[in-house]
Order: C-alpha cells, then sequence, then structure tokens
C-alpha cells in the first residue's frame, strides 16, 4: 500500500503533470514547426520549459495559499478546507496549466517570453516569502510578549535589577543583569576577534605572497567549522582554569574557573574567522589601480593601507564586525560551560555571568507552565534582544553612510 500511497501522493502527481506538459508542448510545438523549426518564435526546448514552469509555479502556489486558508481556518476553530479539497484543488490547477501550455504551444507562441514572466513570478514570491517571515517571526514574538506584560509590570521588567524566576509565583524579572552580561561577553570577544581578524585580513590581502595566503586562509577559516560546544568545553577545561589560576586568584580578583573573561576570549577566538575572511575579500576587491595610483604620489604601503584601501573598503569591514557581533550576542553554548548562569551586574570580568539567550533556554526548559510570566517572558527577552540588534544594524548603516569612501 505504502507503493500506491507515494504514487497517488500530490508530489509525484504534479511532477507527472509537469513532465506531461514538456513532451507535449515540445512534441505540439515540433508539429507545429512542420519538420522546419526556424519557422518557431521559440525552439521546443523553450515550449517545454514553459510548460514544466506553467504547471509547477501555479500548484506550488496555490497550495501555499489554501494552506494559509487551512491554517487561519484552525485557529479559528472552523475546518474551512479539508486535506482532500486541497489536493483535488491543486491537482486540478496543475492539470490546467498543462493542459493551457499544451494547445499554446503554436508556431508563433513566444515561449522565451512566457517562461521569463514564470521566473520573474518565481524571483517575486521567494523575495514576499523572506519578507513575510520576518513579519511572522516579529508579530509571534510581540503576541506573546504583550502577554506577558499583561501579566508582568514592564517597568519592572526593564528598569530591574533584580533576576530571581520562581515557577510558583513572586518573581523578579528584571533584564538589566542579563542584558549586562551579554553585552559585557561580547565586548570582550569583539576585543579579540575585531583587532586579529582585521590585521590577519590586511595581512594575507596586502603583504602575504601566494603560497602563504593559500596555506593561511584556510587554516583560519577552519575556526569558523569548529562546532560551538567544542569551544565551550575548551573554554571549561583549559582556558576558564588557566584564567583562574594565573590571573584570578594572584590578582584577588576571584577563584571561579566560569567567567565573562574565559567566554569573551573563547568567544572571540570562534569570531575571527568571521572578520578575517570577509574584510579580506572586501580588501582584494578594491581596484589595484587605487594602490598604483597612490604608490606613485609617493606614498608607502602603510599608508597606502590606512588613507585608501581601508576606507574603500569599510562598508564590508564593518559588515564584518556586525556578523560578528550578531554572532557574540547570540551565541548560547559558549556562555553556558564558559561563564556559568549567575545574573547579576558587576564590573569583575572574572566573576560568572550569564547572557540573554542562555536565560532564554533555561525558561522554556522543563515541564512548565506556558501561560505563566516566567515563561512568557523568554519571548519579552527576545524581542528586546531582537530590537537591540536592530538598532545596531542600523547603526552601522549610518556609520557606513557617513564615512564611507565612494569612487567612480
Amino acid at each position: 500500500m505504502w507503493v500506491f500511497d507515494i504514487v497517488f501522493s500530490l508530489p509525484v502527481l504534479v511532477a507527472g503533470l509537469a513532465l506531461a506538459g514538456l513532451i507535449g508542448a515540445r512534441a505540439r510545438a515540433r508539429i507545429a514547426a512542420g519538420g522546419d523549426i526556424r519557422t518557431l518564435a521559440a525552439l521546443p526546448k523553450a515550449h517545454a520549459a514553459n510548460a514544466v514552469l506553467s504547471v509547477l509555479v501555479p500548484t506550488i502556489a496555490s497550495y501555499a495559499a489554501l494552506s494559509v486558508v487551512r491554517l487561519i481556518g484552525h485557529q479559528q476553530g472552523v475546518e474551512t478546507l479539508s486535506a482532500g479539497a486541497v489536493f483535488w484543488a491543486v491537482l486540478a490547477v496543475g492539470a490546467i496549466g498543462c493542459f493551457g501550455a499544451i494547445v499554446r504551444s503554436s508556431a508563433g507562441f513566444r515561449a522565451r517570453v512566457a517562461s521569463e514572466a514564470w521566473i520573474k513570478s518565481l524571483l517575486i514570491a521567494a523575495s514576499t516569502v523572506a519578507i513575510l517571515t520576518t513579519l511572522g517571526i516579529v508579530l509571534s514574538m510581540v503576541s506573546e510578549t504583550l502577554q506577558f506584560f499583561h501579566q508582568y509590570d514592564w517597568r519592572d521588567f526593564f528598569f530591574s535589577a533584580d533576576w530571581a524566576p520562581n515557577f510558583r509565583g513572586n518573581s523578579a524579572l528584571g533584564i538589566l543583569p542579563l542584558l549586562w552580561g551579554t553585552l559585557y561577553v561580547s565586548f570582550i570577544a569583539l576585543m579579540v576577534a575585531v583587532p586579529v581578524g582585521l590585521f590577519a585580513a590586511i595581512y594575507l590581502s596586502e603583504y602575504a605572497g601566494p603560497r602563504m595566503r593559500g596555506v593561511a586562509k584556510p587554516l583560519i577559516e577552519v575556526l569558523a567549522g569548529i562546532p560551538t560546544i567544542v569551544y565551550g568545553l575548551f573554554a571549561l577545561i583549559t582556558v576558564g582554569p588557566l584564567l583562574r589560576d594565573y590571573f584570578a586568584q594572584p590578582l584577588g580578583l576571584g577563584d571561579s574557573a566560569s567567567s565573562v573573561m574565559t567566554a569573551g576570549l573563547v568567544m572571540g577566538i570562534m569570531l575571527i574567522p568571521f572578520v578575517s575572511s570577509l574584510s579580506d575579500d572586501t580588501i582584494n576587491s578594491v581596484p589595484q589601480t587605487m594602490r598604483d595610483g597612490s604608490y606613485a604620489i609617493g606614498a608607502t604601503r602603510s599608508e597606502t593601507i590606512r588613507q585608501v584601501v581601508i576606507p574603500a573598503a569599510l562598508p564590508g569591514i564593518v559588515g564584518a564586525v556586525l556578523l560578528a557581533a550578531s554572532r557574540a550576542i547570540g551565541e548560547t553554548m559558549i556562555v553556558v560551560l564558559g561563564a556559568g548562569a549567575a545574573a547579576r551586574l558587576s564590573l569583575n570580568p572574572f566573576e560568572a555571568m550569564t547572557t540573554i539567550t542562555v536565560k532564554i533556554v533555561s525558561q522554556l526548559t522543563g515541564d512548565t507552565d506556558f501561560a505563566s510570566p516566567e515563561t512568557l517572558v523568554a519571548f519579552a527577552l527576545g524581542l528586546t534582544l531582537f530590537t537591540f540588534t536592530l538598532g545596531l544594524n542600523v547603526l552601522a548603516l549610518m556609520i557606513v553612510r557617513k564615512y564611507r569612501e565612494q569612487y567612480e
């Protein structure tokens, strides 16, 4: 029976209609040509491509639209469309597309123009899906966040320095300690990743020979492929004890292996390839004629890099730093293993702290009441983090527009 189910499933039937349209449209175009395809407005393969797109695009669009109608109906508690109705409706759309494409495959039909129109509609649909997905994510976060603020005072959430969730009630859910921990860890990570990554990119693109570049760049990019759990274990068993034994305890700053410095250093190492690789590509894209012009007026190599190459590559470099900052703010595993889980406001980098993402995971883990403030606070934390990163993006765009050099 499973073979029967597969053969008569909707994807297989739609694929069969597309194949039938391909064969039928091509054959009809050849018949219309009367043996001389030079009389056709488009080649038979263009008719075949148009037939395939005429089946696939409308069926995908109709299936998506009908699925949204069913989803809305389910959320309202009403069955607007059954699964069988969707099946037959989509199949009918595919059959109409197949039949229409075959009928239109005449000698004067411009199949290439029709195919271009289908491809354009696909591109528009892809852009629309990306935009609607973003809107859906934001709206879902906003709806859950509003439920949280109906149960918990927003002033206590944004301005309280206490974080003490208690699933039996009377919780203190202030975001400030979590926001401070997130910014502190991210700041240390960027202090490691940005200079190291940018200097590595400048060396590889401006000073290193082809042989050195061919060896060093892949080795640096290997860091980007290491799983974050491995970085977390490295922080837990190696970096944390070293910092505790050689810096924190001798300086009287603490005796814990889990600290902001531990997580920040390891996270910074993880972010180095994000900065170096993107910056290297951007610097290499600066035209060589600009460097030659700088050398021609007597500038040295370092002066050319500072005054010509870096300003020209600034948008890409800012983008690389912004990507690294986003990764640092959203990182969870390294913080769990390297920085601990204590929500506190402190300037001591050798004390354990935590971040917003870690607390989001902990609030949604386990058998918890999904309607309680202690669970819904995860969405408020997530929306606050999203707003914060969006602000960083806007700020970065403003910096790029103000300081970048434009060349014709």
